[in-house]
């Protein structure tokens, strides 16, 4: 006899209850949550948290990972706004210096000299105060003796970039110049070839892949379930012409599908890989829900349905979609990984993400046209680890998907 605790359970709560029982599906699920947490925060946890994670110093290319620089930092010639917390979190915060990677300095007086890592043997110097200040830059006539900055004795006279004249001690200018432009960083997982953090590109390459992956999904199952419905509730003429369409689309490899839609939108890039991928996975939705409803349409409740002037639209909305949301669940969740793995195959090939807007699949390229160089592994291996388990995971969420829908092992013995 059933307890009273299982008396008016839905359906969908002993799908969740036989999906929690599976240990590999919640160990993918908790994976997925983790890299869309991840991908989301992206530039708030990057150590590159300019855009596309794209300040890289081309002298310290394709370090090893856990490899630490110190670095002078040069301000720009130009004033950068300060963005607000949410801006800067979607697109990033472009940097106010120039990143010079070096192996000493030394300061004297209002300038410090130093060595730059790989030219060694050359002794470079800059002045301190346009390093730390934006210096007025024009004809005014605020400027001091018409220059922007003047040293006298342990005082230095300097224009800021808004017109103000300032002043400011030698000692005050020292400290903040070791505080402010003097930085060392370590690269937990290397550089690639121009430099950049890997580590803050695969996060930044974390929210293109689970974006893209997003947007295809949902374009392949609004066809699928439309053209699949239309199939399947209706038959005749419209069935077989959508299956000829499907067996048409199904017989062209996805890539080159892929590969003619861009060049049929004469575009690359990020939208068009949504577009592009989403196109070549609705066909596999088509069909299965062309299937589920070919069997429920027969069942006596949507004969009840018809004859209560029930209208096509609604019966198809109201009382077969929700009856087959088990099987689609399932095979979005496949397609969710497919998308991600044709994306990562698309950027590989330059028609998708274009650089220098990282994503798994070119970073992938990047580091396949390094190898042979030395300490270029990186370069692939991290990428490729990346797409690996996200899509491990994915398969593993749908291997549990379809074992707790399954509606065999779904009847419960009481």
């Amino acid at each position: 006899m059933p307890d009273d605790k299982t008396i008016g359970r839905s359906p969908n709560y002993y799908v969740v209850k036989r999906l929690q029982k599976n240990k590999p599906a919640m160990i993918g699920l908790f994976y997925i949550l983790f890299t869309a947490l991840i991908a989301i925060t992206g530039y708030i946890i990057m150590p590159d948290d300019t855009p596309d994670a794209n300040n890289g110093a081309i002298q310290i290319q394709k370090k090893l990972p856990g490899f630490k620089a110190q670095f002078i930092v040069l301000r720009k010639d130009f004033d950068i706004p300060e963005k607000s917390f949410i801006r800067r979190a979607i697109s990033g915060q472009e940097s106010a210096y120039i990143k010079i990677p070096i192996v000493e300095y030394w300061v004297s007086n209002d300038s410090v000299f130093y060595r730059e890592y790989g030219l060694e043997e050359k002794i470079k110097f800059v002045k301190m105060v346009p390093s730390v200040f934006p210096l007025y830059i024009g004809e005014s006539d605020l400027l001091i003796n018409g220059q922007n900055q003047i040293v006298e004795g342990d005082q230095i006279t300097y224009v800021d970039y808004t017109g103000r004249v300032r002043e400011i001690s030698m000692d005050q200018l020292h400290k903040k110049f070791m505080e402010e432009n003097i930085l060392s960083e370590r690269y937990i997982l290397g550089t690639d070839r121009a430099g950049r953090d890997i580590l803050s590109r695969l996060i930044y390459g974390a929210r293109i892949s689970l974006s893209i992956g997003f947007i295809s999904v949902l374009i392949s199952l609004f066809l699928g379930l439309s053209l699949g419905s239309l199939s399947g509730f209706f038959g005749g003429r419209i069935d077989r012409f959508i299956m000829w369409f499907m067996s048409v689309t199904w017989s062209i490899p996805g890539i080159m599908l892929v590969i003619a839609i861009s060049i049929a939108l004469q575009s690359r890039g990020v939208w068009v890989a949504f577009v592009a991928v989403g196109l070549t996975m609705w066909v596999e939705v088509a069909r299965v829900v062309r299937g589920q409803i070919m069997v429920i349409k027969e069942k006596t409740f949507i004969e009840a349905a018809k004859a209560l002037g029930i209208g096509n639209f609604r019966i198809v909305y109201a009382h077969i979609f929700p009856n087959i949301i088990g099987p689609v669940i399932v095979i979005a969740t496949a397609n969710f990984a497919a998308a991600i793995l044709l994306e990562a195959g698309l950027s590989f090939l330059g028609l998708s993400v274009q650089p220098p807007t990282p994503s798994w699949g070119n970073m992938i390229y990047e580091g396949f046209t390094m190898i042979g160089t030395k300490n270029s592994w990186q370069m692939v291996i991290f990428p490729g680890l990346a797409i690996s388990l996200i899509v491990l995971s994915f398969n593993l969420l749908g291997n549990g998907l379809r074992d707790a829908f399954d509606p065999i092992t779904s009847i419960r013995k009481l």
